[in-house]
């Protein structure tokens, strides 16, 4: 992200999952972590987002919280209606039920971002 204006501000910057096929129906966009970043005039910055797998978690037809293996589409942006960073992960491994220490934290880092780096990444460990 960068500020191309000429006074300082602060941006939100969102991050966004869908799974693609789920054995239930599950939201477009489910918002899965954020953050406020501030830029003097002309500064950029990057985010980077540690998405757990427990984030994609949602309850089954049996009830129990569980991650499915599956692809997950990535959206990072600053409103669900501004999305235009896009990507799709995998998960691969059996189905997991998580319990109460399931991760429900996503970590953000914001950096500066060099000349050529304005934009913004989504990442998952």
């Amino acid at each position: 992200m960068r500020n191309t204006g000429n006074r300082a501000g602060e941006e939100v910057v969102q991050l966004y999952l869908h799974d693609v096929l789920a054995q239930v129906t599950r939201p477009v966009r489910q918002l899965a972590g954020f953050a406020r970043v501030r830029l003097e005039p002309g500064e950029s910055a990057r985010a980077t987002f540690a998405v757990h797998a427990d984030r994609t978690a949602f309850t089954g037809r049996d009830l129990r919280r569980i991650v499915e293996p599956g692809d997950i589409e990535v959206f990072v942006g600053t409103s669900a209606s501004d999305l235009p960073c896009r990507g799709r992960v995998r998960l691969t491994g059996p189905l997991r039920h998580v319990g109460r220490g399931r991760r429900l934290v996503t970590p953000v880092e914001v950096r500066p971002a060099g000349p050529e780096q304005g934009g913004t990444d989504a990442a998952q460990s």
